[in-house]
């Protein structure tokens, strides 16, 4: 692996590229310590003593939220939007159109999410500025002073998905991806700080340490090994005669993966059981704040909810991007035929079966690794600085972005990383 790094290196076009994202995540990181004007850090630091909600929203800012920065929000804005724009394709013709005219289209339907994130980030930063006034963070909460923490925010988070655009752009890897990487990634210097100290003071024993770090190895390879898995269905094509040519005759496969859905439906069931919790932690009532404690990460109710909206999102997502009958019906077209499977309607319905039972393995899969950190760190007494959300996404960003830079590499002819 060294020695497919320094290869990379020695590639001018994939030199300049990793340096352009490092340059990129630097940025970030020093827009995550500007902090936005006029808010007493004293006061917002106990507002996150002991939040589940808020500690969950700070991790995926990196630490941003905390120390109220102008990057307080990160890319979030952005994520539910595209989320948002996902779910329309499905219901409203137009965008179906959309997406299937190829990159113009794709460019159309970037626009609508550029617009959409402006939006929700003028809400979510009222949101969060109306939480922190009703505590007491801001010195002085006239509108013109919370007009300017809400446009600062917003501004910040639209930075932020232009920062992603051109790391896509001209970087390597999603941009919006490796802003949420770097972000999560940044809070693992402070998680090693915390568990040395826990060392030295003797809260932590050095044997829950190695079991940590045992299980913590173990669940990487798991994830790695499930976000690689993937069942092979055989297809062949018909020789056909064109002339003087023979087309067709060669073998091939359908590659169906485990997880087709990627961290996808853990994003989805984070962000619908955050939303009612976030909304809850406005209210200063006690039937509001029960309800956020009842709906924190880490409680019972939230990990039996999480579990079971991350199976239903796989299934969900899963049947968004894998359509069965269309590619049953493109084959048939083609000449293409499973062995011992009729074309057309009998290839769809077996290919749906084999998708409906290797997508229960990944949804069971993504379920445990999401809710696990949970029963580690009650195991261990560790408090891990990010749980298996976050681990579900430093994977699969490290693996897309390794797997683009190999392609780089192999047209090189250079030693891969993925061997």
């Amino acid at each position: 692996m060294l020695s497919a790094l320094g290869n990379a290196l020695k590639i001018e076009e994939l030199r300049n590229k990793l340096f352009f994202v490092l340059a990129m995540i630097v940025v970030y990181r020093i827009g995550a310590h500007i902090p936005v004007p006029g808010i007493d850090a004293e006061v917002l630091g106990k507002l996150f003593e002991g939040s589940g909600v808020l500690g969950f929203l700070n991790m995926f800012a990196g630490g941003a939220l905390k120390r109220f920065t102008i990057f307080a929000m990160s890319i979030s804005p952005y994520i539910t939007s595209s989320i948002i724009l996902q779910l329309l394709t499905i219901v409203i013709p137009k965008l179906e159109e959309l997406s299937k005219q190829g990159q113009e289209g794709k460019k159309i339907i970037n626009r609508y999410t550029r617009y959409a994130t402006v939006v929700l980030g003028l809400i979510q930063g009222t949101g969060i500025t109306i939480m922190i006034k009703n505590y007491g963070a801001i010195a002085n909460p006239s509108f013109f002073n919370l007009a300017t923490i809400v446009i600062t925010l917003t501004a910040g988070t639209i930075f932020l998905m232009w920062l992603g655009e051109q790391i896509t752009d001209k970087g390597i890897g999603n941009g919006i991806s490796i802003i949420i990487f770097a972000s999560i990634i940044s809070r693992f210097p402070t998680a090693v700080i915390t568990t040395i100290k826990g060392l030295q003071a003797g809260t932590i024993s050095i044997f829950n340490v190695l079991i940590f770090l045992a299980i913590a190895v173990l669940v990487i390879a798991a994830v790695i090994y499930i976000q690689e898995g993937q069942r092979k269905i055989p297809v062949r094509y018909s020789k056909r005669v064109v002339g003087n040519k023979v087309y067709g005759g060669q073998s091939t496969h359908i590659p169906m993966k485990v997880n087709q859905a990627g961290v996808i439906p853990v994003i989805f069931a984070s962000s619908v059981l955050l939303f009612p919790a976030t909304i809850a932690r406005f209210i200063q009532q006690d039937w509001a704040q029960a309800i956020a404690q009842a709906l924190s990460p880490g409680s019972a109710l939230y990990i039996i909810l999480y579990a079971v909206l991350i199976m239903f999102f796989t299934y969900f997502y899963t049947a968004i991007q894998f359509n069965p009958i269309e590619i049953a019906d493109n084959m048939k077209q083609r000449g293409g035929f499973i062995p011992g499977r009729r074309p057309g309607r009998p290839t769809a319905e077996y290919l749906d079966k084999v998708l409906t039972r290797i997508t229960l393995a990944g949804a069971i899969f993504l379920a445990i690794v999401a809710v696990l950190p949970n029963f580690i760190m009650g195991l261990t007494g560790i408090q891990a600085r990010f749980g298996g959300t976050a681990l579900l996404i430093v994977i699969g960003v490290a693996l897309r972005t390794m797997k683009q830079i190999e392609t780089y590499l192999l047209s090189r002819h250079y030693e891969s990383f993925m061997e």
